[in-house]
Parts: structure tokens; C-alpha cells; sequence
């Protein structure tokens, strides 16, 4: 008998090919009871084929794939603790609501009384808010509440683990923001594990409490969403998640003075082996005014594009010698009233702590 585990799915030196392609390489991954855990990266990262060994439609070239401490290698996606939620649902739509949600019961065995099914058919849907909609037919559903039915039949089961293939994909800006917090909701009353599988770092960051970025077959950075963006494990990591600035320079010989394309220099703060360097410089970490900044480092230049998003607005600003500045400023942080119009000179001060540095061979 497997000893009881502290984590619901373990991945011990996973590598997964398909021929001469390797999709994943010596993949460690431990994910504790009941967490919610985002698989963030680009296209063709490995986030889905690590989601597909999980939920059984693929099995691992190398290495050990676990579940609750038991070993699913070999074992099929039906036998697993395991549902998920597709990207386009593949809801059946010749049955009603009701039906869609009580299909995986009906399918196991030993069978369970219709009674039961239709008592945890209505708590499903319950928790997914359509306890009034068992009735309708899927072509009536607009899409978010597509997406909850679809949620409703993976839990009807009793999962231990929730896997979301990129789940909110499809629907529109507004709701998506709507569902990203409903599903964090019913995880929370749930208390089972979520894998969700995105390249949107804004639902990564907002969703999950473990973000995993990866890049290439392998894990850059695992940790907190406010560790992930604050404390960037590399330049990819930086440049991914979020918005960033990047700067050359030359970390001089004492290992912590940065020297700039244009000469000037910034003491970072960081201990660096002394040669060639990226600066990553976060937008809303620099202040843009119209006078001169005060404090910490500034450099002088044009505004040359200005995006107005409502309580913020993004400029570019191009800084002689440097080439160009991505700035985020909260309207209601500027001492001006009135927005800095493209033509405008302008001050950016930032404090140099909020710099990350790394060595060029990371770019």
C-alpha cells in the first residue's frame, strides 16, 4: 500500500518524446493538497503535455508520474482521480444540461442508483450557479455558462485533481474576469486540486496560489505569483511574466555597479560576476514626471506614444543612448491633472533596488 503523500501529483525526472522530439526534459514537480496550480509558458512549452500525463491521454518516455502517492504510469486516463475541463468544453449537444452532467456517473461501475445520480447532479450544478438550468438544452447556453456545466460534470465525479485545458480561452474579456474568480471560488469550497494550463500570465497570476513558467521543455521558475513577478528566477521569466524593460549594460569589476549604454551608473544593489548584463526594469517601477525626478536614478526623454487605459495610462519614452522605455502610470499617483501628451520631455526616476539584473548569456 502507498504511503499517505502531502502532495496530490508528483512528477519525479519526467521526460516525455514523441520520436526525435522531446516535449518535456527530467520534469521534478511536487503539487501539495488542494493547491492551484497554473502551467504558464508559450506555445510549445510542454504545459499540455505535462496536463495530458497527468490526466492519462499520455504516458511518460521517462521518469514517474504520481497521483495521491500512487504510481499512474501505465494506468489509464478513465482509472485516474483525475477530470478535465477542455478548451471548447466538448459538451454533447443532443443532451440537455442534466444529461451532460450525469453522463461519467451513468458510465461507472459498480453502478450507481438513479437516485443518487440525480441528487448529485443538482449539488453540481448547484455549486456552479444553474441549479435552475438542468432542463435547458446547450445550444440555449450563452458561453460562460457553457463553461460551468462543463465544470459541474468534471466535478459530479469527485475528482482529486481538476485539470482546465486553457478553459476560459474562448470567452470574451469581461467574462473571463467573471470566471477567473468563479473558479477560484469553487476551488476554494472544493478543496481538491486545479492544474490549469494557460499562456495568459495575467490569468496565471490571478488565479493560481503556484505558478510553474516553463519554456522549452523545462521549469524556469515555480512559486508564487507575487514571487514569480517580484523575484524572476531569469530574463525569460522577467520578459514572460509581465511587462519589462530591458536595458544593457556592463556590471563593472566590484560586481554591483551597473555602467549604462550611455555612461552613466547605477549601483544595483545585487552581486553579479563582473562582464556583460541585461537590466530588467519593471514599468510601473519607474515615475514619470514633467520635472525633475528626485531621488534614486532618472533618466531625460521624449514621450512618442501614450495608450490611455482609464485609472492608468502607458507611454513610451525614448531616452537618448538607452533607446526606448515602457512606463505605467497611475493617474491618480501624478502630481499633474492632466495626461503627458507625445512631444513632451519628461523625467523617469526609479529606485534602483527595483532593477533585477542578469548576465547577457541569460537573454
Amino acid at each position: 500500500m502507498a504511503s499517505a503523500s502531502t502532495n496530490d501529483i508528483e512528477f519525479r525526472s519526467v521526460t516525455k518524446n514523441y520520436g526525435a522530439v522531446t516535449a518535456v526534459t527530467d520534469i521534478n514537480l511536487n503539487v501539495p493538497k488542494g493547491a492551484f496550480l497554473a502551467l504558464l509558458g508559450p506555445s510549445g512549452c510542454g504545459k499540455t503535455t505535462c496536463l495530458r500525463m497527468i490526466g492519462g491521454f499520455e504516458q511518460p518516455s521517462e521518469g514517474t508520474v504520481l497521483i495521491d502517492g500512487r504510481e499512474m504510469n501505465g494506468v489509464p486516463a478513465y482509472r485516474r482521480p483525475v477530470n478535465m475541463v477542455f478548451q471548447h468544453y466538448a459538451l454533447f449537444p443532443h443532451f440537455n444540461v442534466e444529461q451532460n452532467v450525469a453522463y461519467g456517473l451513468k458510465q461507472m461501475r459498480p453502478k450507481i442508483e438513479a437516485r443518487e445520480i440525480d441528487r448529485r447532479v443538482a449539488e453540481a450544478l448547484e455549486m456552479v450557479r444553474l441549479g435552475g438550468f438542468a432542463k435547458r438544452r446547450i445550444h440555449e447556453m450563452s458561453g460562460g455558462q457553457q463553461q460551468r456545466v462543463a465544470l459541474a460534470r468534471a466535478i459530479v465525479n469527485r475528482p482529486s485533481v481538476l485539470l482546465l485545458d486553457e478553459p476560459l480561452a474562448a470567452l470574451d474579456k469581461k467574462l473571463r474576469s467573471a470566471m477567473q474568480i468563479e473558479l477560484q471560488t469553487l476551488q476554494r469550497e472544493l478543496g481538491i486540486t486545479f492544474v490549469l494550463v494557460t499562456h495568459d500570465q495575467e490569468e496565471a497570476l490571478s488565479m493560481a496560489d503556484i505558478v510553474c513558467v516553463m519554456s522549452a521543455g523545462q521549469i524556469r521558475q515555480l512559486g508564487s505569483p507575487q514571487e514569480v513577478y517580484d523575484r524572476p528566477a531569469d530574463l525569460f521569466v522577467a520578459d514572460f511574466v509581465g511587462k519589462t524593460n530591458r536595458i544593457a549594460a556592463t556590471m563593472e569589476a566590484d560586481g554591483t555597479t551597473l555602467r549604462l549604454a550611455d555612461g552613466s551608473a547605477i549601483a544595483s544593489g545585487k552581486q553579479l560576476a563582473p562582464g556583460r548584463a541585461i537590466a530588467a526594469l519593471r514599468p510601473e517601477a519607474i515615475r514619470l514626471t514633467r520635472g525633475q525626478a528626485i531621488g534614486g536614478a532618472a533618466f531625460k526623454g521624449t514621450v512618442t506614444h501614450r495608450i490611455f487605459l482609464g485609472s492608468s495610462a502607458e507611454y513610451a519614452v525614448s531616452v537618448p543612448g538607452l533607446g526606448d522605455f515602457l512606463i505605467t502610470a497611475d493617474r491618480r499617483s501624478m502630481n499633474e491633472n492632466d495626461l503627458v501628451e507625445p512631444g513632451e520631455e519628461v523625467f523617469l526616476g526609479f529606485d534602483p533596488s527595483t532593477i533585477h539584473v542578469f548576465p547577457a548569456s541569460n537573454a
